[in-house]
């Protein structure tokens, strides 16, 4: 492929039931008119994930043990071309991929706007009230961090300069929860971050489902409070759901 200009990563571990919906979304006719690559970094997968990802991206980075989500973004963006870097996680959904992508890319390709996010939403045919209200309020609270100048990403959909990646080190391996925070507040030291109000990803609810708003939101502050004052998660293992 020449002249790649963004690079879409996606970790994975043990998602064969979501994967294959996920990279179905970027077809290799999209990412021909995109000039996108596709790569898939799985964490240590026992499953079809692996198999399926080689039919269909571009590069698959297979660890050879298990790996957190940080260390798969890391590892996909250290054989990435890209000048742009998408990450997304492997349950995401984009309901028109190609506008998505390029309207991300013209937002961070160049400038004092080094990273963008955008709304997180479940998926519309599994969506309940406790959803909408819960992850409303979510994305108004990420929007509120961008603005008073903390940062705030949801891991669901990260895309950053490349050149600004290497810059601020990546991921921090070392978190095991609450990556996405700490990496959207070192960005913000660097630029400008912007959150695309009218773009949006949709996830499985299944962590809802399995855990609870509740508890879910418990752990996430938590996790948000170590991350600011302590670096470093109260989570020691970020146990996958499926």
């Amino acid at each position: 492929m020449k002249n790649t200009l963004i690079s879409i990563i996606i970790p994975t571990y043990e998602e064969e039931g979501y994967v294959q919906h996920i990279l179905s979304q970027f077809s290799p006719s999209l990412r021909e008119r995109c000039s996108a690559e596709l790569i898939i970094s799985d964490g240590g997968s026992s499953d079809n994930t692996v198999a399926l990802a080689h039919s269909c991206a571009d590069k698959v980075l297979e660890a050879k043990s298990t790996q957190t989500i940080s260390m798969g973004r890391n590892a996909g963006a250290q054989v990435a071309r890209g000048t742009v870097l998408m990450f997304f996680n492997a349950d995401v959904r984009l309901n028109r991929p190609e506008e998505f992508i390029l309207k991300m890319y013209d937002t961070v390709r160049e400038g004092a706007t080094v990273a963008a996010t955008c709304n997180v939403l479940v998926n519309p045919e599994e969506e309940t009230l406790s959803d909408k209200l819960f992850h409303h309020g979510f994305n108004w609270y990420c929007r509120l961090l961008n603005t008073v100048g903390m940062g705030m990403g949801r891991g669901e959909c990260h895309v950053v300069q490349r050149i600004v990646f290497d810059q601020s080190g990546g991921y921090n391996e070392n978190i095991v929860a609450g990556e996405d925070y700490e990496f959207f507040m070192r960005l913000k030291r660097i630029g400008k971050i912007a959150f695309v109000k009218s773009l949006t990803v949709y996830e499985s609810p299944r962590r809802y489902r399995a855990y609870g708003y509740l508890r879910i939101g418990f752990v996430w502050f938590a996790n948000a409070i170590s991350v600011l004052l302590f670096k470093r998660s109260l989570s020691k293992q970020w146990t996958p759901v499926r």
